[in-house]
């Protein structure tokens, strides 16, 4: 009877972590669907993978002559959600690329660790083709920092913003849910262990967060600050999802003077 109790139990076990297997890109991917039409300042340009996805992006119709940022956005939403950064941006000098992983924003395909850096590589590789000569900045926030340093480590960018950024998404996952075993994570995103592995090294790199963070923990960014070698700017009373961690003009001004050191004044 113990026995037929427990072969019960860990078949109950089994399944569910199958389902949880199974189900963990839903709960770590949130795409929204198109936004439509660019807005006024920014243009719709179309990326083609190595896979052969046609992914659209926004870039911003006025480039300068200086820095190309390419925004990596989070886990959520669609590029709609990051013009007020891009615009800000665009305001003091410089151009921006609205990235837009594949299955979000109306593209084809469905997101995955693997999916993304292939996303972030075109969108590199895009940069550079309309931007030659010019300094190539990456600012990530959030899943698209981990992105953003998947990225500079095999495509170095002249200066590295990591927003809010994680350790790995299994860390993430046991702070929020501690019972949760490594597996059941298909996509894990160790920014961390590519960090100490010296993925950044000679890179230039700011990191932010806010200090009320209830999504990433505020000491996961730290840490990667620690271990990059990073500048460090601390947000206080934001959480994750507050427009002031993007937007806050204090950010923006941190984010200029950065990439001005960063560049020896070339920005």
């Amino acid at each position: 009877m113990r026995i037929a109790t427990l072969v019960g139990a860990v078949g109950v076990l089994a399944v569910l972590a199958l389902i949880g297997w199974s189900q963990q890109r839903r709960l770590l991917y949130f795409p929204e669907p198109s936004p439509g039409s660019p807005p006024s300042g920014w243009r719709e340009v179309t990326l083609v993978t190595n896979d052969r996805l046609e992914l659209t992006a926004w870039q911003t119709v006025d480039e300068p002559e200086g820095p190309l940022v390419i925004i990596f956005p989070g886990n959520a939403g669609n590029r709609a959600g990051r013009v007020a950064l891009g615009d800000a941006l665009a305001a003091r000098g410089f151009g921006v690329l609205l990235v837009e992983y594949r299955g979000y924003g109306g593209n084809p395909g469905h997101p995955t660790e693997a999916g993304l850096a292939e996303d972030a590589a075109t969108a590199a590789r895009f940069a550079r083709s309309v931007a030659p000569g010019r300094p190539i900045v990456y600012y990530g926030e959030s899943l698209g920092a981990a992105v953003a340093v998947g990225l500079a480590m095999d495509m170095p960018p002249a200066a590295l913003i990591l927003g809010s950024p994680f350790t790995s998404v299994v860390d993430v996952g046991r702070h929020h849910y501690p019972w949760a075993p490594a597996f059941l994570f298909r996509d894990s995103y160790p920014s961390l262990a590519r960090v100490e592995a010296g993925g950044l090294d000679g890179v230039p790199v700011l990191v932010t967060a806010g200090s009320a963070d209830t999504v990433v923990p505020f000491e996961q960014s730290r840490a990667i600050a620690d271990a990059s070698g990073a500048e460090w700017y601390e947000v206080p009373g934001v959480d994750h999802n507050d427009p002031a961690i993007r937007s806050a003009p204090t950010l923006l001004d941190r984010f200029v003077e950065f990439i001005d050191r960063a560049l020896g004044g070339a920005s």
